[in-house]
């Protein structure tokens, strides 16, 4: 036995029949359990297709890197009802939080939104599908030229698996390549609250704009008093109640409303929104002005649809539809007309607005609704002959401000995830299922 105690060789033995048997009962299952909170190489991809006769090209590209890496690639190859995607597994925990990420690029692809998709489906030990199936959100950064998709979720109660799954389709001519995927676990989604707040006030026999500020100001007083972060008042605050018309109540912007609303919302250290009329050389705007903490300007946004009583009266329409970073997140606004069009809120949800503002004089409160649930976006009105309110993304009021009581403040957790019955998180869906430009265009 050349010296050695047989006990121990006999032990060695043993724990080598063990890990054989282990390896030999077990091997199958450890190779077939999908990795944990992974970065994924690109050749653990696999691609598939609803049907062969739809199956776009897929490959791996050694010439379009990203990070000196391959990229995962699918191009249309000339159909335009191409539908196919790269798909990856990966084990989860229920109850905590995993983040996904990838980025891409395109080449030719005409409606991006449309054509490229993230999906997660979730699956239980059996392999049946649980949870809501998820679309990660496509975002506005970007990284050296490449587009982000990302989102958090909590993963569902039953699932041990995610797939994961690349999606092109519905392009004859594009490309798209995918790089630097991954799925990991990370900390609980932190809250993104912000108190948005309405002012429901109407000023009478007021001799000038300045008076009406003036009155506006003890109702933002009142605001910042319950910490509100942004302030909304009403569609040409500096007119209503007073003997001026649009045009002599118009404005440069810059200008002497901007510099009073400035100091109100430096002295609060909150950001103002307010409607009043701009006066931009011989042209009149109905406009929206937004004021940051520090009492400056930060934009504006001039009305875009107006009614035939402002055309009348020498208003002239905006072209643009800013969104407009803040210390909470992105917010657009809109100007009272604008709500009775979806284009408008749909184009600044499409912009990445959280929040839409609706300084509004009167309208009609099922289109308001309809704007903030067709868009999946928080509304908040000020107004005259409406409601002057915060609207969820159901539609719903959450806080109305009175005659009684006219301001309201309402908290909003702008990272809260929404998930509607039967479609889950619409929200993200709504870019992807949307109808197609052409289709609108013939």
């Amino acid at each position: 036995m050349n010296g050695g105690n047989p006990l121990i060789i006999f032990s060695g033995h043993i724990k080598q029949f063990i890990i054989v048997f282990l390896v030999s009962a077990f091997g199958v299952l450890f190779i077939k359990t999908p990795a944990l909170c992974q970065q994924f190489n690109v050749d653990e991809w696999k691609f598939e297709s609803q049907r062969k006769a739809i199956e776009p090209v897929a490959y791996i590209d050694s010439a379009t890197l990203y990070n000196n890496e391959k990229t995962l690639a699918i191009k249309g190859a000339g159909k335009s009802y191409t539908d196919g995607h790269w798909y990856n597994e990966v084990s989860v925990e229920p109850g905590k939080y995993f983040q996904f990420r990838s980025y891409f690029t395109t080449t030719g692809v005409d409606e991006p939104h449309r054509s490229i998709v993230m999906r997660i489906l979730w699956e239980n030990a059996k392999g049946e599908q649980v949870g809501y199936t998820e679309y990660p959100a496509m975002l506005t950064e970007t990284r050296n030229g490449w587009k982000l998709f990302e989102e958090t979720y909590k993963i569902p109660a039953d699932a041990t698996k995610a797939k994961l799954e690349l999606h092109y389709r519905w392009d004859a001519d594009g490309t798209v390549h995918f790089a630097d995927v991954s799925f990991k676990k990370t900390d609980t989604v932190r809250q993104r609250m912000v108190r948005v707040a309405t002012i429901n006030y109407r000023p009478r026999n007021s001799k000038s704009s300045v008076e009406n500020l003036q009155k506006f100001s003890s109702f933002i007083d009142k605001a910042a008093a319950q910490k509100a972060d942004i302030v909304c008042l009403p569609e040409e605050s500096t007119l209503a109640g007073t003997d001026l018309n649009y045009v002599s109540a118009s404005e440069p912007v810059p200008g002497p409303t901007t510099e009073f609303l400035g100091g109100v919302a430096k002295k609060y250290n909150l950001y103002i929104v307010a409607g009043l009329l701009e006066k931009d050389g011989d042209v009149v705007y109905n406009t929206s002005v937004l004021i940051d903490r520090k009492g400056e300007l930060v934009g504006k946004y001039r009305k875009i649809s107006l009614p035939r009583e402002e055309i009348d009266g020498g208003i002239t329409p905006g072209d643009s539809l800013p969104v407009f970073e803040t210390d909470f997140g992105r917010i657009g606004m809109m100007i009272c007309w604008d709500v009775s069009f979806p284009e408008t809120a749909r184009t600044l949800a499409q912009k990445g607005a959280e929040i839409i503002f609706l300084p509004i004089w009167g309208g009609d409160i099922t289109l308001t609704k309809a704007r903030a649930i067709e868009n999946q976006v928080y509304i908040v009105s000020s107004s005259y002959d409406m409601i002057s309110a915060v609207f969820d993304q159901e539609g719903k009021v959450m806080k109305q401000a009175t005659d009684n009581d006219p301001v309201a403040v309402a908290g909003i957790d702008l990272n809260k995830q929404k998930l509607w019955p039967w479609l889950g998180d619409f929200k993200n869906r709504i870019p992807a299922e949307m109808p197609p430009a052409k289709a609108l265009q013939k």
